[in-house]
C-alpha cells in the first residue's frame, strides 16, 4: 500500500471454495498462516508493496480460486476493485 496512490490491496478467502490445500501459506507465509485443519488465516493488513508479487503468485496458484486480491480506496472502505487475478473477471 502506498499513500501516494491512495490504494491498498487486501487478500480475502472464499471459505466455501477453499479446500485447505495450504498452497497460499507456502507462497506467502508473511501474511497467511494455517489453522489446525489447514485452512488459511489472513493477516488483517493490506499487502505491503514488497510482497505484492508474492501475493499475486499465491492468488494465481490457488487450486480452487478461493484466494482473492482486492484493491480498496483508502478513506472509502466500501469501495473495492477486484484484482486481475481475483478468480473472477
Amino acid at each position: 500500500m502506498t499513500a501516494r496512490t491512495g490504494h491498498g490491496t487486501r487478500l480475502r478467502v472464499n471459505m466455501i471454495a477453499c479446500a485447505g490445500h495450504g498452497v497460499c501459506a507456502e507462497l506467502l507465509p508473511e501474511l497467511i498462516t494455517l489453522d489446525p485443519w489447514g485452512y488459511p488465516l489472513l493477516a488483517d493488513t493490506p499487502v505491503p508493496e514488497g510482497l505484492a508479487d508474492h501475493a499475486k503468485r499465491a492468488v494465481a496458484a490457488c487450486p480452487t480460486l478461493a484466494l482473492l486480491a482486492e484493491e480498496s480506496v483508502i478513506g472509502f472502505p466500501g469501495v473495492r476493485r477486484r484484482g486481475r487475478h481475483s478468480g473472477r473477471a
